[in-house]
């Protein structure tokens, strides 16, 4: 039970969605009194007027707010009598995402979806009094030659890795506009930036995953099928740094509980490894004893990242707690339970 939620009313846009279901997990056990999850079909966040409407909804009172909005597996909310806008705080999680060959096909899609809704949804939260409003930015918004750990001073020192750079920069401009808005209005919205996510729910779907859930599934497949070999892009050089799921939400939340300034900051694990020895450690963990064959006519994407996350431990005391290689099979285990 933690007291900062008992009568908070929190919105978790991407609630529904693989970090979000985490966060809503984690907001149920520390006991948030009330919590909603506006879905894409329900509303629209590129749109300003479905905006509108899920600020209009969220500020009713519970017995007259549309259901569609509380999560799934049976949570009901708690009366808040003395409910105020300022009572309302918004965790911005929803977003178009995926991997390299996503981001290469709709560059365009994926800067105006994220950066519509985000921009519109702080402003719309501001005007409406929202007591706080958590955007999430992505590791992406950083120089693609930031200097090796990333620290958050050099967000601004170059231009982004070409392949993701219109997901980044959209991401990034909801920084821009949380320390406008703190410095003009008093409003206090903070800005995190999360490293490569992986886990349990994650996205599989080889057109649009990211690199570890589309390594799991293809040495998962190709051991069915009795293949001898799987393709993987680049030449493996290139270095990541991955947090675990859960790990995310409890840092998202430790800063929504505990932080209030202007600059961003890194949520990451500290740990990096490079593509080569991820797909070979994925491929022993699976039980995958074939051929890796690098198809290098395909982008590596960013040389290398890894941030510098004590300001993180400093300003609200977090640090990932999941180890790499337990995260890994945790989430091997979850996709063989159910892909089908």
């Amino acid at each position: 039970m933690n007291h900062f939620w008992e009568n908070k009313r929190v919105i978790v846009t991407g609630g529904a969605g693989f970090l979000g279901s985490f966060v809503v997990e984690k907001l149920i056990a520390r006991g948030a009194a009330d919590i909603l999850v506006p879905r894409v079909e329900d509303y629209d966040l590129t749109d300003r007027e479905a905006i509108a409407r899920l600020l209009d909804d969220a500020l009713q009172p519970a017995d007259l707010r549309p259901a569609h909005l509380l999560p799934d597996g049976g949570f009901r909310p708690r009366p808040l009598p003395d409910f105020t806008p300022a009572d309302l705080i918004v965790i911005h999680l929803a977003a178009r995402v995926g991997g390299i060959g996503a981001n290469r096909e709709h560059p365009a899609e994926f800067f105006y979806d994220n950066l519509m809704m985000g921009v519109q949804l702080m402003h719309q939260a501001w005007q409406r009094g929202v007591g706080k409003f958590v955007a999430l930015g992505t590791v992406c918004a950083y120089p693609k030659f930031t200097p090796i750990p990333f620290r958050e001073k050099d967000l601004w020192n170059g231009y982004p890795e070409e392949t993701n750079a219109p997901y980044g920069l959209a991401k990034k401009m909801l920084l821009v506009q949380a320390q406008t808005y703190r410095q003009q209005y008093g409003f206090d919205a903070i800005f995190l930036l999360p490293v490569n996510l992986y886990g349990p729910r994650d996205n599989f779907d080889p057109a649009s995953s990211h690199v570890i859930p589309a390594l799991i599934r293809k040495c998962l497949e190709a051991q069915e099928r009795g293949e001898a070999e799987i393709v993987v892009w680049g030449d493996g050089s290139p270095t990541r740094e991955f947090l675990y799921v859960e790990d995310a939400a409890e840092g998202i939340l430790l800063a929504t509980e505990k932080y209030s300034r202007p600059e961003p900051v890194n949520l990451g694990s500290g740990f990096e490894i490079s593509i080569k020895d991820l797909a070979e450690t994925i491929a022993l963990l699976t039980g995958f004893q074939g051929r890796l064959v690098w198809d290098t006519s395909k982008p590596n994407g960013q040389p290398r990242r890894a941030l510098d996350i004590s300001r993180a431990e400093r300003y609200f005391g977090f640090r990932a707690q999941v180890p790499f290689e337990e995260g890994l099979r945790r989430t091997i285990e979850w996709y063989r339970n159910h892909k089908k």
